[in-house]
């Protein structure tokens, strides 16, 4: 199954932009990285998707090798990513088993 459009492009909602370089110090540049380079894990979350949007979790690593875990979801052709935060000691395990 194919999510990710191509090419790829973002949607940014800018208190989203602030939201996570406040809370966790990841700039929306930073986020977009990972979909860039290799492994990228993506999943779709349940919880939070609707009839409406389909929700997905990412987990990938930076350029500077930062493991980052992002909600996203897909508009048309763009990627709008909801939250970046740096991941979780198990999220950085599983990834590692990738």
């Amino acid at each position: 199954m194919k999510i990710l459009p191509e090419p790829l492009e973002f949607e940014w909602n800018k208190g989203n932009i602030r939201k996570n370089f406040q809370k966790h110090g990841i700039s929306d540049k930073e986020s977009e990285e990972i979909f860039n380079n290799q492994p990228l894990c993506v999943s779709l979350d349940r919880k939070h998707s609707t009839t409406t949007e389909v929700r997905y979790h990412a987990l990938g690593k930076t350029d500077e090798n930062r493991a980052i875990f992002l909600s996203f979801t897909v508009r048309g052709y763009r990627v709008r990513i909801i939250s970046a935060r740096p991941a979780s000691r198990k999220e950085r395990g599983q990834y590692g088993k990738k």
